[in-house]
């Protein structure tokens, strides 16, 4: 088993680089101490007797490559994360989109849902539910079986009611889960129009044409080139005038594609305004 401290600092830099030079996956800006955390999860869950055996077997196993990429960055998510920007969506997108006769959201990187039923509550409360459909999807399929029980810890929901208040949020938070020991499970209806499936922003192509597209701290770990390949993945999945949601960190404003959005919100969401 390997300890903690036996992977030095420079070893960890040197994987970096690697995997940034060979693959294109950027985690130069990645917290080291989350970093350190997760690749000693790996190597205890696929029983690497050395950090050596670990990083051969990444840089020349490209199958094995997916799998660690997917340990990395499973993402760690919360319901109505960033309140205020589910607030933009509340008061300045839904009611625009309310206007379709359909209404297609991709949520890409969803990881363990939490973000995908909040759109759920969203739609719900701005009565566009019924004529909704939302794609939920991740390069990681066992985040999406999580997310697919409706099942999350009962300890995070005093956090979520929380966040859900600050998001425009009038009910109360609690009708929506129906508590069990120590696990809230999401009533069935907000999985009604929930589409779960894997999907790899880096090597996949577009498979629908959406409205609103919504990925967030998803792209802070891939290089520029990555990047602008997933860019462009949303603007040939995004209708004209249609909505991109980015996370904090990140930005459409250095892409070619720039010159054909235009941002509507400090909340970091851009719309479609030009054909090209």
């Amino acid at each position: 088993m390997l300890e903690p401290s036996i992977i030095k600092d420079e070893e960890v830099e040197h994987l970096i680089k690697d995997v940034y030079e060979l693959y294109g996956y950027d985690f130069s800006l990645y917290s080291r101490a989350s970093f350190r955390r997760r690749i000693n999860r790996i190597c205890v869950i696929d029983k690497f007797t050395s950090f050596a055996e670990l990083r051969y077997t990444v840089l020349n196993d490209p199958d094995y490559l997916k799998h660690f990429i997917e340990e990395i960055t499973v993402n760690v998510t919360e319901m109505f994360r960033d309140p205020y920007f589910f607030k933009a969506l509340r008061e300045k997108i839904l009611p625009q989109l309310g206007t379709y006769p359909l209404i297609r959201i991709w949520v890409a990187g969803c990881s363990t849902g939490e973000e995908a039923y909040s759109i759920a509550i969203l739609l719900k409360e701005a009565n566009l539910y019924h004529k909704s459909l939302i794609y939920g999807t991740d390069i990681n399929p066992s985040v999406l079986e999580k997310a697919r029980s409706g099942v999350f810890p009962l300890q995070q929901m005093k956090l979520y009611s929380e966040n859900y208040i600050l998001s425009g949020g009038k009910k109360d938070f609690s009708d929506y889960y129906t508590a069990n020991y120590d696990s809230a499970r999401f009533d069935k209806s907000l999985q009604e129009k929930l589409i779960l499936s894997t999907h790899n922003l880096v090597s996949d192509s577009s498979f629908n044409s959406f409205q609103l597209v919504i990925c967030r701290n998803v792209l802070i770990y891939f290089d520029k080139a990555l990047q602008e390949r997933v860019f462009r993945l949303f603007d040939a999945s995004l209708e004209n005038l249609g909505f991109l949601a980015l996370g904090s960190k990140e930005t459409l404003r250095f892409s070619n594609l720039g010159k054909y959005y235009h941002q509507v919100d400090d909340q970091r969401i851009w719309k479609k305004v030009e054909h090209h």
